[in-house]
Formats: structure tokens, C-alpha cells, sequence
């Protein structure tokens, strides 16, 4: 999503976009679909990130040589350990091209995994288990401080978790994401082009589509087979019903959704109960003269910082729509615990509020020699403003952590035991960023197909 706040465009969220190569999930669901793919350009760097420990920043390259010598520079050494994400990266991507299904719940599930299996992923399996950390001690690398704060940094952004609780199948695809042949990409205007071309092509199928309703309430009636859904929009209520729901919020959701009292709703509304809350957001929306960042080789910027752990920064192009000609889009995000920011008083939250501003801004100023005077535009997003917004529970933002226990096979199945209810999205396999919710729209659909006994996609 985005918002607009003056002459500037905003991208709400995530600001880099994969899968739009040939092959990539974006790719193959705008080609099924016969749309043209949004304009975008290779983010190359895709991003450089600052250790802020006197060292040259890393440049993480699209090109694979030039990979190869930034990692052999910045990290000697540690040359096993980027092999072996590579070749795992490859049997992962090969995997998911072939559409699996887990974690597997029926038979029909347990042909497609066996389907998309190849013999790598067997050799791979071995890894099921194991965190980044566990392979980085295979490996002999475990003692390099440097390169496993690197990979905090990065890993924080995708899993949201550390080297030591990150699965390894998990972390290794995610580490060789900016390379060839797949890479990150920038879109032009702003991240809400890519579902602009689905939501335009919906409008052209005739397709209804309904923006702006709440909803309160989910129940399901086992003698027509209909889910009932409530829906609030201007203090008027609506409602709708449907044989099936695809629920792409977070799964946190379900609690105050589904109807309580429905015995059968009980055990799955434990189940969610157990579920590890995501971490939150805070993020800095600012608009600046393009002079003050033109040093930057890169869109994206990430440096650890001593207070604030650290800032992932996104720059706007000039001329890609987000900002008037010569000025640019400056968005910095860092996570929060939205415990903190939930239950203050007014007068509470608005000092925490201007007070992280604050130390963002300077922190931001120190880093790129910008004047206080120089902001041509700031605010700040907490947790309390996603919740209002986007309905997250506490605002939380992203899915599940990605450690061994929860990832793939082990992790929140789409496949929800209440009959018509499937589950897509950030906490779903195979986890959060654009691709990977997209992935797991098209397992959850493809289940849903089967269960009506409807020809499969052909994507």
C-alpha cells in the first residue's frame, strides 16, 4: 500500500520487490493472467549495509562475480558457508517452482510435495533442523563476529530472527535473493503498482470487489456449508456469504473472528492462541533534496546503530514518481515491541512518539551529514498507527519468525481444519515478502481448486 502526504508518494511497507524475473512467482502469475509486468528496474546494489564498525560497508552486487569478490573481501574465509547457501538457495527455488504444498494435512497435499521434490532438496534435508547458525559452525565460520553481524541485520529483515533461531533451509534462500538470476527490484511509482495491474485486471473480469469494510465477525452454518461474514463500514453493517474464505491477514486475526461459542472453531482458536506474536514497526517518512543522498550507491541503505539496533532505509529514484524532480523519498524503518506502544495514554504515546522521531532524524543526520533544517518532510508511523490502519493485531507487521520449529513442513498449514476457511500470506510457507505471500495465494488457491475438484492451475 502507499499513502500520499503533500507532493510525496509513500510506500507503506516493503519498498523492494522480488519475483518479477522470468520464472519468478510475479512473473508467472502475471504471464498466467496475460497482464504486462509493472515497470521496474534491477536494484543493483540491492542494498549496502553499514556495520558501523569503521570497516567499508558490504555491497550485496546482482552481479555473481562481483558477489563473490565483495564477500571474499568483506568476510575471508567464510567461502564454505556462501557455497553451501547457494546450492541450497538453487534446490529451494527449484522446489518452489514446481508449486509444493506444505505442511502436508491430506493425501492430495502429499502428491504435490512429493512432486515438486528433487533429488537436491533429499541432500538438502539434512539441514531441516538446523539454524544459520548450526551450518555457519559446520562450516568453521561460527567465531567470525563480523560476518554473523551481517547476517543479523539482513536475516531481521526476512525471518524475523537472528542467525541463531533463522532456519537454515530459510536463510540461505533469502541470503542469495539480490543475485542473478533473480534479484530485487524497484517499481516505478510506488510498491502499489503491483496489485494496481491485478486490481485493474479483476475490474476488466467483471470481477465485484468491495474496499473499506471491517470485518467483526466469521461464522459458518454446517447445513447450507456457508461461511456468514459481517462487515462494518460507516457505522452501517453488511453481510456476506461464501463457501470459501482465503484469509491473507495474519492469522492473529481469527482470534476475535471467528465465532467462540462454535465448538468446532475451539481447538484451531487454541492453536492460535500459542502462536508467537511478530515483532512491530516503527517507521520514518521523510522527503528530502536528492543532493543530500546522491553519495548513495544504492536505493537501500542498512546500518547498525547502538540505541536504536538498526535503520533500513529506502531511497526514492528521481523521477519515479514519489517526489517532485530533484527531491526523493527518504523511508527508514526499525522493529519495535508493540507491547510498548499499545496501552499508553495519550500524553504518553505522543512523547514516545516525538522522542523516537527524534533520535531516528538524528541518527539519519549523523549518518549522512543532513542539517536538522534540511527535512523537507517527516513523520513517524508506530504500531499503534498500523493497527489502526491496516487492522493488524498490535500492529504487528510481518509473519511468523522462520526458525526450525515453525518453518516449512512445521510450519501454519493454509489448509485450516474448518471446513472452505484457507490461510495465504506472511505466515504461511514460504514466509513474508511480496513473492512469498504470492507463493502461498497460489498453494492456497490451488487446495481450494482441488477440494472442488477443479482442474488444477496451470501457473
Amino acid at each position: 500500500g502507499t499513502f500520499k502526504r503533500k507532493k510525496y508518494i509513500f510506500d507503506v511497507g516493503a519498498t523492494q520487490v522480488a519475483g518479477l524475473e522470468e520464472g519468478g512467482v510475479h512473473y508467472r502469475i502475471f504471464k498466467y493472467l496475460k497482464v504486462s509486468i509493472p515497470k521496474a528496474s534491477i536494484l543493483d546494489p540491492a542494498c549496502i549495509v553499514d556495520l558501523n564498525d569503521g570497516a567499508p560497508p558490504i555491497h550485496l552486487w546482482y552481479d555473481n562475480e562481483k558477489w563473490l569478490l565483495e564477500r571474499k573481501a568483506q568476510f575471508p574465509g567464510s567461502e564454505v558457508f556462501w557455497n553451501i547457501c547457494s546450492l541450497v538457495h538453487k534446490a529451494n527455488w527449484k522446489f518452489a517452482n514446481r508449486n509444493p504444498v506444505i505442511p502436508i494435512r491430506n493425501i492430495w497435499d502429499f502428491t504435490q510435495f512429493t512432486k515438486a521434490l528433487n533429488p537436491q532438496n533429499l541432500a538438502t534435508g539434512i539441514l531441516l533442523k538446523m539454524s544459520i547458525y548450526d551450518l555457519l559452525t559446520a562450516c568453521g565460520c561460527n567465531k567470525d563476529k563480523r560476518l554473523i553481524n551481517f547476517l543479523n541485520l539482513q536475516l531481521k529483515l526476512y525471518s524475523q530472527e537472528n542467525v541463531y533461531n533463522t532456519a537454515a533451509l530459510y536463510g540461505c534462500t533469502v541470503l542469495q535473493m539480490p543475485q542473478k538470476p533473480h534479484g530485487l527490484w524497484h517499481l516505478d511509482k510506488s510498491m502499489q503498482q503491483l496489485s494496481k495491474v491485478l486490481e485493474d485486471f479483476l475490474r476488466q473480469s467483471k470481477i465485484d470487489m468491495r474496499f473499506g469494510e471491517k470485518v467483526s465477525l466469521m461464522t459458518f452454518d454446517r447445513k447450507t456449508k456457508y461461511w456468514h461474514i459481517t462487515t462494518t463500514k460507516n457505522n452501517l453493517k453488511n453481510k456476506y456469504c461464501a463457501n470459501d474464505i482465503i484469509f491473507s491477514p495474519p492469522p492473529q486475526s481469527l482470534k476475535t473472528l471467528l465465532d467462540k461459542g462454535d465448538l468446532n472453531n475451539k481447538g484451531y482458536l487454541n492453536k492460535l492462541n500459542k502462536l508467537p506474536n511478530p515483532t512491530g514497526a516503527l517507521v520514518f517518512y521523510s522527503a528530502i533534496n536528492k543532493t543530500y543522498v546522491e553519495s548513495i550507491q544504492s536505493n537501500h541503505y542498512q546500518f547498525a546503530h547502538e540505541e536504536l539496533g538498526s535503520l533500513f532505509i529506502s531511497i526514492s529514484e528521481d523521477g519515479d514518481g514519489r517526489a517532485p524532480e530533484g527531491q526523493v523519498t527518504l523511508i527508514a524503518s526499525l522493529f519495535t515491541d508493540s507491547s510498548e506502544w499499545i496501552n499508553l495514554s495519550k500524553e504518553e504515546y505522543q512523547i514516545k512518539k516525538q522522542n523516537f522521531l527524534n533520535k531516528v532524524s538524528s541518527a539519519i543526520e549523523e549518518k549522512f551529514k543532513i542539517g536538522k533544517d534540511n527535512w523537507l518532510h517527516r513523520e513517524l508511523a508506530t504500531p499503534l498507527g498500523f493497527q489502526r490502519w491496516t487492522n493488524r493485531p498490535n500492529g504487528i507487521v510481518g509473519g511468523l519468525g522462520q526458525n526450525p520449529s515453525s518453518f516449512g513442513l512445521f510450519g501454519l498449514p493454509s489448509r485450516t481444519p474448518l471446513e472452505g476457511l484457507w490461510l495465504c500470506g506472511d505466515s504461511i510457507y514460504p514466509g513474508e515478502g511480496t513473492a512469498g505471500v504470492s507463493q502461498s495465494a497460489i498453494m492456497a488457491v490451488r487446495q481450494l481448486l482441488a477440494s472442488r475438484g477443479l482442474p488444477d492451475l496451470d501457473i
